[in-house]
């Protein structure tokens, strides 16, 4: 490998690497460890037993899925109770936000293009 490569380790990651990623805390009981790119971002968050996030809604598309517990997805003007294994699409502009069971849940979030506000850590949805 030619020294001036980049090595790709750097773009290797762990779901439950708790260090790994940019930290926020979303709200009371809601974290999210975030991993930007150049036209897509992750996030990894986390939600406390029956915690739940600020109703929201942002210009980026995002997709969810349930990777651990339950919860009931609150979007537009709708709940819809999910499980493992479920995953959804949120457009851009719709009001949402998520509501933990009695176990929590983490939820892999994909938001494309990357959230501005993201990218920095601090608190709260950014800009609403």
């Amino acid at each position: 490998m030619s020294e001036s490569r980049t090595s790709q380790k750097v773009e290797f990651h762990n779901l439950d690497d708790a260090s790994d990623g940019l930290l926020r805390e979303l709200a009371p009981g809601l974290t999210t460890r975030i991993f930007a790119g150049e036209r897509a971002m992750l996030s990894i968050v986390t939600i406390a037993p029956h915690a739940e996030g600020t109703l929201h809604h942002h210009p980026e598309e995002q997709w969810g899925v349930l990777l651990e517990g339950s919860a009931i997805r609150v979007q537009g003007d709708e709940e819809i109770p999910v499980r493992k294994g479920d995953f959804w699409r949120t457009p851009g502009g719709v009001p949402h936000t998520m509501r933990a069971g009695p176990e929590g849940a983490k939820v892999l979030d994909i938001f494309s293009p990357p959230r501005a506000e993201y990218r920095k850590p601090g608190r709260g949805f950014g800009d609403q």
